[in-house]
């Protein structure tokens, strides 16, 4: 089903399993994804959490994502989920200067993930000195992950080649630069293994 999202914050259909669920509101009609998004609300979240279970593709009901590993739903421009995620949601938002609101947090990635009016993303060009790992770049359009001091690539079909990691210049950056400084104060984004 068309229900993965990648780092660049596509949502297509591969078969690559998810570590983490979430979504950005009502997306589809019957079971095809209609929009990119229905508000500046995108959250990540268990994929299990007090035994609750609800049917996908629901007329009216949020649309079930799915993301390879938490650092692919930051990039996305996701966060952690208040309620299924507590910690994690606590963990993030401490990290965010000034301590904001779940409100604020949603305004500030939604202003960062997309460019103004648009459905398209938003890229920002930053110092490769000044990326913590859990960050993801894009170069030559394909989308690579900062860990342990080189980059890895992302596919389809999960975490691909490591790189070198460059020591100077600067690159297009997918993860939106508020998560960037939550990663910078500490946070421990999940990275799957097989991208280390």
């Amino acid at each position: 089903m068309r229900n993965r999202v990648t780092p660049i914050g596509d949502i297509v259909d591969i078969p690559l399993r998810g570590a983490w669920t979430g979504n950005r509101g009502v997306l589809h009609r019957g079971h095809e994804i209609v929009r990119c998004h229905g508000g500046d609300l995108w959250i990540t979240c268990a994929l299990t959490f007090k035994n609750r279970w609800r049917e996908q593709w629901l007329p009216n009901r949020y649309t079930h994502l799915y993301f390879h590993d938490e650092a692919v739903s930051f990039a996305a421009g996701h966060r952690p989920c208040g309620e299924c995620r507590r910690p994690a949601y606590t963990a993030y938002r401490d990290a965010w200067p000034g301590t904001p609101s779940a409100t604020a947090m949603n305004r500030r990635l939604h202003s960062e993930r997309l460019i103004r009016g648009t459905h398209r993303r938003r890229l920002h060009e930053l110092n490769w000195a000044d990326l913590p790992d859990g960050v993801f770049v894009l170069r030559d359009h394909h989308p690579e992950l900062k860990v342990d001091g080189h980059l890895t690539t992302w596919t389809t079909a999960g975490y691909g080649l490591q790189q070198q990691l460059p020591t100077a210049g600067t690159v297009r950056v997918l993860t939106p630069p508020a998560t960037i400084a939550v990663l910078r104060a500490g946070y421990p984004v999940q990275i799957d293994d097989s991208a280390r």
